[in-house]
Formats: structure tokens, C-alpha cells, sequence
């Protein structure tokens, strides 16, 4: 069974350099195990989703700015999520504030063809399906 992902959950993109770690809003106003618990809609760029440090998404015009000024060596560049959906696919069963609540299984597409997966949901208990 999936875990329930919390504030400080850590996320890993698929062309980032380095691990971030999910920032969730207490709005919602529910906690599990002391931390604020996240729903689908947990997923705007830098107030949910911070920078994976450096980018290396071919797709991402950054990248391909720095690959071309390198002389066409792939050259990553600064990571600035944009993310024009929720997490998918959540929790079918369990709702924060009339929404899925955010499972371990989810993931959360950027623009620049990165896939957003959560490593560690900030957990050990709470298991949702």
C-alpha cells in the first residue's frame, strides 16, 4: 500500500540534477504524523515544487541555450519547474479539503518532459491506497 505524502517529502525529477524536497501549504488543515499533509493540487512551481538545481532536459529552451553557446556539448542549465497539471494519479479513496490526497505512487509531469517522482513521502505510518 502507498504512503501518505507530508511537507518535506522529497521529489526527484527525472532530468534534474539534485533531489528537492515537496513544500506543503498548511491550508488544507491536515496533519499526519506532525507535518501537513498533501493533496493532488499540491504541485505550483517554487510554492510547492522548488528547483531541482540544474536542468538537463533537451527540450528545455535554457538547455538548449547553454548546449548551443557550449558549442553543441549538452550543458545543463539553472531548473525552473513549470508544471501545468496536478499529481496524478492520487489517492482514489481518501480526500484533503475535497481532493485526492497525495500517495507515494504519483507522479507530476514538467513541461520539458521531466517526470516528477516522490523518493521518500516524509512518512513511516500512514498508509492510504
Amino acid at each position: 500500500m502507498a504512503k501518505q505524502v507530508v511537507m518535506g517529502a522529497m521529489m526527484q525529477c527525472s532530468f534534474g540534477v539534485a533531489p528537492s524536497s515537496l513544500i506543503v501549504l498548511p491550508v488544507n488543515r491536515v496533519v499526519v504524523e506532525n507535518m501537513p499533509a498533501a493533496n493532488i493540487m499540491d504541485f505550483k512551481p517554487v510554492v510547492n515544487i522548488p528547483p531541482f538545481s540544474m536542468c538537463n532536459a533537451p527540450t528545455n529552451p535554457a538547455v538548449i541555450a547553454t548546449t548551443s553557446a557550449a558549442l553543441g556539448v549538452p550543458t545543463p542549465a539553472p531548473c525552473v519547474p513549470v508544471i501545468p497539471a496536478p499529481w496524478a494519479p492520487g489517492s482514489p479513496t481518501v480526500l484533503i479539503a475535497n481532493m485526492p490526497a497525495l500517495n507515494d505512487t504519483s507522479k507530476c509531469m514538467c513541461t520539458w518532459a521531466g517526470v516528477i517522482s516522490i523518493n521518500n513521502p516524509g512518512t513511516m505510518k500512514t498508509d492510504i491506497p
